[in-house]
């Protein structure tokens, strides 16, 4: 049976913005945001999402983790793509509501994410034989 797994979004360059925001918290903070994306995983493809608080739903098919280190408020913005929970963007939080740039943010990695993924595919390399170059 396919379960969830949760991955990092990365840009074309290679970056893993969200991976990378989360390892330059310290590593208490981290693990607490390590321990919140375990939620997230390995979970029924027909199984809703974590229910509020640890999770709760934005606009359009977002949705945020929450995770919380003492006063310290963190958010991570993803989104379902078929079994793969894509985390798109990770911020503290200092305002009630989440601002919208931190949402067009994640916009714009879904589309750049979904883009190459529906891509056309590449030609896979011809095996190797006697007549390679």
């Amino acid at each position: 049976m396919t379960r969830t797994s949760a991955v990092y979004y990365r840009a074309l360059d290679g970056s893993e913005p969200v991976r990378e925001f989360i390892a330059g918290l310290g590593e208490r903070r981290t693990n607490a945001l390590a321990r919140q994306i375990e939620h997230l995983n390995d979970r029924a493809i027909s199984a809703p999402p974590p229910t509020y608080p640890l999770t709760s739903q934005l606009a359009h098919g977002y949705r945020e983790l929450r995770a919380h280190f003492g006063r310290e408020h963190y958010r991570i913005v993803y989104r379902r793509s078929a079994n793969l929970i894509v985390l798109l963007h990770a911020f503290r939080k200092t305002s009630g509501a989440i601002p919208q740039s931190e949402l067009d943010i994640a916009r714009a990695r879904w589309a750049d994410f979904h883009m190459r993924m529906n891509s056309n595919k590449r030609r896979p390399p011809r095996a190797a034989g006697n007549d390679a170059p």
